[in-house]
């Protein structure tokens, strides 16, 4: 893989990956060395076909992981797979989120994670797809109110959001994309809650309600 394109985060990203894994380590008995790993994923998440899914938002993730970790039961596994959920992005395929899941279950063996803690990673980065986990996934709500936290954003940042999507989908017509984009925002505006956690049901729902509501009527417009 090419070298990554650095970035300011990347140092910190490093050290992070590093704690992430040995908290969820068994043993490190015959694990391979863990930088190896962290360079595969940050090249990953520096790919140039990426315009949202960056380390920009790698590095969100985590940090609303950091903010959320009281509602985790493994807030470890959380994290690592905030490493791998998008590790696998191209933006006109379906199987995404499959192919990041195959990723984790390859590397994180090799690394020196448990059977058990492979398979959680993994369930969580499939769970991704729909944002839609049980009442008693701790974990599973955990991840998806921080990958959806974005909705959240003050109006700047969140037009930043809608405007990065929009360039990651380029190649499709802009009637086609405002069709689809209105149908995502109709399909979450639709939810009972878009948050699981009390948190994200206290301190973002208002907020990401209004951002989408916004959002679907400028595409409305346009």
């Amino acid at each position: 893989m090419a070298a990554v394109p650095q970035h300011p985060a990347h140092e910190n990203l490093r050290s992070r990956w590093r704690q992430d894994l040995s908290a969820a380590r068994d043993s490190t008995d015959g694990a391979a060395d863990p930088s190896a790993y962290a360079e595969n994923l940050l090249a990953r998440w520096a790919e140039p076909q990426r315009r949202y899914h960056t380390t920009d938002h790698l590095v969100a993730v985590l940090d609303r992981i950091d903010e959320l970790e009281q509602y985790a039961d493994d807030p470890a596994l959380v994290r690592l797979a905030a490493w791998f959920h998008d590790a696998v992005y191209l933006p006109d395929r379906s199987e995404n989120e499959e192919r990041s899941a195959r990723l984790a279950e390859r590397a994180l063996p090799e690394a020196g994670v448990g059977e058990r803690a492979t398979a959680e990673v993994a369930r969580l980065v499939r769970l991704t797809v729909t944002h839609d986990p049980d009442q008693d996934d701790r974990n599973g709500q955990v991840l998806c109110d921080a990958d959806l936290a974005v909705l959240a954003a003050a109006p700047e940042a969140y037009a930043a959001y809608a405007a990065a999507v929009r360039e990651e989908y380029a190649f499709v017509p802009d009637d086609a994309f405002r069709d689809g984009r209105a149908g995502v925002l109709r399909q979450l505006l639709g939810l009972p809650h878009l948050f699981r956690t009390p948190h994200g049901q206290r301190e973002w729902e208002q907020r990401a309600r209004h951002n989408l509501m916004v959002e679907l009527e400028l595409l409305a417009a346009s």
